[in-house]
């Protein structure tokens, strides 16, 4: 049986024990893996972009939750920001901040869809988001403030179109409902154990082992 390719989340999915920075027991693995290796994120593009440089791995990237993609020889952008800068603004103005400081380099790069901190209050953004035709999705790391057509799933057939493999034969890790959409479209699945209940759902398989413990279980076994 030939390697598959992966399609890997980052946070939660290649990130240490304690959820925080990634685990670098990753690093040797996919580097030396024999096939496509795409990262499906929510971060901003800068961020997959520069951990495919650290881990030594061809860029093949879905950023902001498919809001970009990046198949190594050109930059898909399939949604825009305007509409969520819009919400974020009435959210400001009802008192409320996004919780990242001033600096905020969570979103200083992002281009079609705004992240707001977990730690601010959901419901009114919920509400501006509905009434603006968008949706906001919880990722256990922040507050997505999204084009509803935009996702990983979509993203990640993109690049298998553009570089020449098969859906059927990817297996794909994650931990949260934005891995949903990739779980739907690759042929094989597996939720960590520190999934949310829809990954875990949607997922093929729930591993016992969380955070990259779980995604070296897999590696191991379908390598």
């Amino acid at each position: 049986m030939s390697t598959p390719p992966l399609v890997l989340d980052i946070d939660g999915t290649l990130t240490r024990p304690d959820g925080w920075g990634i685990d670098s027991r990753v690093f040797d693995p996919l580097r030396e893996w024999d096939a496509p290796v795409v990262l499906a994120t929510g971060k901003a593009f800068p961020y997959p972009i520069a951990l495919c440089h650290f881990i030594g791995v061809p860029e093949l990237v879905v950023a902001e939750n498919g809001g970009i993609v990046y198949t190594g020889d050109a930059v898909h952008v399939t949604a825009d920001a305007d509409a969520a800068r819009t919400v974020v603004a009435e959210y400001r103005a009802a008192g409320y901040d996004l919780g990242w400081g001033d600096d905020d380099t969570v979103n200083r790069w992002r281009e079609t869809e705004v992240a707001v901190s977990r730690d601010q209050p959901v419901e009114l953004l919920r509400e501006l988001a509905t009434a603006a035709g968008l949706e906001v999705i919880d990722t256990g790391y922040a507050y997505h403030v999204k084009d509803a057509d935009q996702n990983k799933g979509d993203g990640v057939r993109t690049i298998a179109d553009h570089v020449g493999f098969d859906l059927a034969d990817c297996v794909a890790i994650g931990d949260s409902i934005n891995d949903v959409s990739t779980f739907e479209v690759v042929g094989r699945s597996f939720a960590v154990a520190n999934a949310d209940d829809a990954a875990r759902v949607a997922a093929d398989e729930v591993l016992a082992e969380a955070h990259a413990d779980g995604t070296l279980t897999v590696l191991d076994r379908v390598r």
